[in-house]
């Protein structure tokens, strides 16, 4: 096979260091977190050529249905003038088929989650992460679907929303900012009646944002609330799985690199795809926590991922470091509040969440062992059930016999 050698291998790791260096980095650094992946990389190459890894990423891109779930569009606009995407999934409307008498599959678990056809009106608003999209929460969305009025947005910059046209202007993005993005994606698709709101990573972070800036909002309409796999600060003492040296070379360098390769996103992107055996094994270390993950969904994650230009990358990340919001954990406080998080999450650590509950004792605290930062994609049918029973405590869909 071509392309199969160690010398092969290191040839590529030299270009991409080249293409570091011109853009003005610290190759040293980025080398630390590359290594773990790099070494795998290796490996995979001595035995499969390139073609074919191009094959089967495009035979799981076209048969994995991840992200192909479609509702109602629509089109809020934040205070600087950014149009923010939304769907929504409607409820669906008695058919007069029992489903007792469904066939087993999709129909027979919904029934056993959910146990009646016609949810109480109540609008679950979905929240994605830093560099995912709406899709981010397909078996989630799969499993609600028609059963209870749900909403999922794209955060600005992100998916198919625009751009954020004051971050165009050179105003930073904050997680403040993300806040008042979600009031106006709830005012135009969710303007009234009671809200469930569900957030992972970065979404978690901005139901935060919402709290501090709207209280009256949480304190009127918002009957439980769901942080998956997030944190309400000291982002900036995550260690990202790294030894001691690495982390603090990582810390001091790469505020610097993705601004260097923010402002020379063309070539950055090419190197993306001209590397993109290296993206793929950082993305697998970072986004799980189990080694069996289904290819396909390794392979949805990863096209999530890469989605996100090098640019919205690098003008996001600062904002982690001076997110600080248990300030506005209290507003949640007699709320039902499900708190989850993969035990091997190297992004937003469970030791983030626990801190979360510690704030809310009353909350649900669920860790899900053998699970990375993208749980609700490695663990769909935890993260699915947990949600379920929130929504049956607060009487959204009231459980039923089997």
């Amino acid at each position: 096979m071509s392309e199969t050698s160690a010398e092969d291998v290191m040839a590529t790791a030299a270009v991409a260091a080249a293409g570091w260096r011109r853009a003005g980095v610290a190759g040293a650094a980025i080398g630390v977190i590359a290594a773990g992946a790099a070494a795998g990389v290796a490996v995979e190459r001595l035995t499969v050529g390139r073609g074919m890894r191009k094959k089967a990423r495009l035979a799981l891109d076209a048969s994995g249905p991840y992200g192909s779930l479609r509702g109602l569009p629509g089109r809020a606009v934040a205070d600087d003038g950014t149009e923010l995407y939304y769907e929504v999934d409607e409820t669906e409307p008695d058919s007069g088929t029992s489903r007792a008498s469904a066939p087993a599959g999709s129909g027979s678990r919904r029934r056993r989650l959910f146990g009646r056809k016609d949810p109480a009106a109540v609008t679950v608003v979905f929240s994605h992460g830093y560099c995912l999209g709406q899709d981010s929460w397909h078996f989630q969305r799969a499993a609600l679907r028609g059963l209870v009025r749900t909403v999922h947005w794209d955060q600005r910059s992100h998916g198919r929303s625009e751009r954020g046209r004051a971050q165009a202007e050179g105003v930073p993005v904050g997680i403040d900012q993300l806040g008042r993005d979600l009031k106006a994606v709830i005012d135009a698709a969710a303007p009234e009646g009671p809200l469930v709101l569900v957030g992972h990573s970065m979404g978690g972070m901005t139901i935060m944002a919402l709290a501090d800036r709207y209280p009256e909002l949480i304190r009127d309409r918002v009957a439980a609330v769901a942080f998956v796999g997030t944190s309400s600060g000291k982002l900036g003492e995550v260690n990202f799985g790294l030894p001691v040296a690495g982390v603090n070379a990582v810390r001091r360098v790469l505020p610097g690199v993705l601004k260097a390769l923010g402002s020379q996103a063309e070539l950055v992107e090419r190197g993306r795809r001209a590397t993109a055996d290296l993206f793929a094994g950082l993305i697998k270390r970072y986004s799980f926590g189990s080694r069996d993950v289904d290819p396909a969904v390794a392979r949805f994650a990863e096209r999530l991922i890469e989605s996100t230009p090098i640019d919205v990358v690098a003008e996001f990340y600062p904002a982690f470091t001076e997110h600080d919001k248990s300030g506005a954990l209290p507003a949640f406080s007699g709320l039902p509040v499900l708190i989850l998080a993969g035990d091997k999450d190297l992004v937003t650590p469970s030791s983030h969440s626990e801190a979360i509950a510690d704030q809310l004792p009353d909350a649900e605290l669920v860790i899900v062992p053998d699970a990375g930062h993208l749980v609700m994609l490695e663990h769909p049918e935890t993260v699915t059930d947990r949600l379920a029973d929130l929504l049956v405590r607060i009487g959204a869909v009231p459980a039923g016999t089997r």
